[in-house]
């Protein structure tokens, strides 16, 4: 636990114990078929990474990157996973607050609140999200007894059983095919990571600068946690949004220098989901039957959206960006591949400095002209 002033800053355990008691029920489903959901994912994971390295042609034929594991789990799985990728994550930030905690009035406050408020509402936090996530490859994953990893903490694969079959059932289509669909979804984004031996280090580099110029009051931190919780649980009034205009979390706090940082991050994330997306379809027709159907559909239950609270929670918590993020990467990738093929598009993953700026992101034929200019002798 990090602390301040004696105080607990997060009490993470607590964290898990809210979230797992406030995470709406899975679907109503007999033991039998939970083991045949489960053993059915871990089947479409293998064949995924199969079909997912053919399209891309990300890894040489041959080869063999070091494997991560696929972890199929229930939501309370999904939290206590994410918890500890939080944790790890987030260590520089709460020693940076700990740091300034004798200097800021509001790091007193915070003291004095301590960390079990705070881990009661980011298990609130947790428990929404929780079931509304499909699949997720964890970049950064701390291995553990009941959540293992690879073998240098490069990652993990975890595909959520309960909201998988939640979705298909909501949507009407063909279960089998919908699970293949989800796989080869989060299988890319393995890929992405085990086929690129520099992203992971690239990636937790720039979050790393974001975190370290965070230049923001702990209390501050704990408010808009606590405005995302009170949303959650209907206690903030209808349409009360502040001077902050319904910004999300990541918005609030940052800071010039975050600003660009978080530009960069941007175009990394429209990239990689973009790229997820594009492979999904592209594989889709080969093996998933009702590939079309699934697609409409699914964007379908995207473009309804849910209800205004879930609206303002989704835009608090900067979900409706990472839609955008889909969207946005997925026509990057489709032009970038109609204009020079999918190896000339591969020049992306050569190093950092070949990922797109966040302008590139729409404007596909500037990262073109600047790349593939720079490559022609």
């Amino acid at each position: 636990m990090t602390s301040i002033g004696g105080a607990e800053m997060v009490d993470w355990n607590l964290a898990v114990a809210t979230a797992t008691r406030l995470v709406r029920p899975g679907p109503d489903i007999s033991r039998e078929e939970a083991r045949e959901v489960v053993a059915e994912l871990r089947r479409h994971a293998k064949s995924a990474e199969e079909h997912v390295r053919s399209f891309t042609r990300m890894i040489p034929e041959g080869s063999e990157p070091e494997d991560t594991p696929v972890l199929v789990v229930d939501r309370a799985g999904w939290i206590r996973a994410n918890v500890a990728g939080f944790r790890e994550l987030l260590r520089p930030l709460l020693e940076k607050m700990q740091d300034r905690r004798g200097n800021s009035p509001g790091g007193a406050v915070l003291g004095a609140v301590g960390g079990k408020v705070t881990g009661v509402e980011l298990g609130m936090l947790l428990s929404f999200l929780a079931s509304r996530v499909l699949g997720q490859y964890e970049t950064f994953a701390p291995a553990g007894r009941d959540l293992p990893g690879s073998a240098d903490g490069g990652g993990r694969l975890l595909l959520v059983a309960p909201n998988i079959v939640h979705v298909e059932r909501e949507l009407d289509v063909d279960p089998h095919d919908f699970r293949l669909w989800v796989a080869l979804h989060e299988e890319t984004h393995r890929t992405q990571f085990t086929g690129v031996p520099w992203l992971r280090d690239h990636l937790q580099g720039e979050i790393q600068s974001f975190l370290d110029e965070t230049d923001v009051d702990p209390m501050t931190v704990l408010e808009r946690l606590r405005e995302a919780a009170q949303s959650l649980a209907g206690g903030r009034p209808e349409g009360e949004g502040g001077e902050d205009g319904g910004r999300s979390l990541v918005e609030i706090v940052q800071t010039p220098a975050q600003r660009e940082i978080l530009g960069r991050l941007t175009a990394v994330m429209s990239l990689l989901e973009g790229h997820a997306d594009y492979v999904m379809d592209g594989v889709g027709p080969e093996v998933v039957s009702s590939v079309a159907e699934i697609r409409e559909k699914f964007q379908q239950r995207r473009a309804r959206g849910a209800s205004r609270l879930d609206q303002a929670l989704r835009k608090l918590l900067g979900l409706d960006a990472k839609l955008r993020q889909y969207r946005d990467g997925e026509r990057f990738v489709r032009a970038v591949v109609d204009e020079v093929g999918m190896d000339g598009f591969n020049r992306v993953w050569t190093s950092p400095n070949t990922l797109p700026t966040k302008a590139e992101i729409a404007a596909p034929a500037d990262w073109i002209a600047r790349v593939h200019r720079k490559a022609e002798p």
